[in-house]
């Protein structure tokens, strides 16, 4: 069976060694250790694999415990049904987070958008040249 090692999977997943050091202080990966004092972290393919899944995880926004939960399912794979409704569920909680932030931006969005039309108006009102966007 292959190993990796901390470098390799941190060139390979574009991440630091320090992030994949996190991960396993947050339980979501448990190399073992060899060499002296057990130094040398020695990773398995099912490690690299909650690796990935768990950076998968990270670019949908969910939250590491919610990365967790749904990995450690996967371990036991005994009802794959519940596992599918378990993660449709986190997905359909997160897509709710996501829209409503977009329609919290949308409204942002269209508040600068008054500001500055009345700003750009005032200006006009006064004869001065609107300033340009930095």
């Amino acid at each position: 069976m292959p190993t990796y090692t901390i470098t390799e999977l941190a060139r390979e997943f574009d991440i630091t060694a320090r992030a994949i050091r996190f991960y396993e202080d947050q339980g979501l990966l448990s190399p073992s250790r060899e060499g002296a004092g057990g130094r040398n972290r020695v990773y398995t393919p099912r490690d690299r694999t909650r690796l990935k899944l768990t950076l998968r995880g990270k670019r949908l926004g969910l939250s590491l415990s919610e990365i967790k939960s749904l990995v450690d399912m996967y371990e036991t794979p005994k009802d794959t049904a519940a596992q599918m409704h378990r993660f449709l569920g986190v997905l359909a909680q997160h897509r709710e987070t996501l829209e409503q932030q977009r329609e919290d931006i949308e409204m942002s969005l269209a508040e600068i958008t008054a500001h500055e039309d009345e700003c750009k108006r005032l200006l006009a009102a006064i004869g001065a040249p609107a300033a340009k966007p930095e």
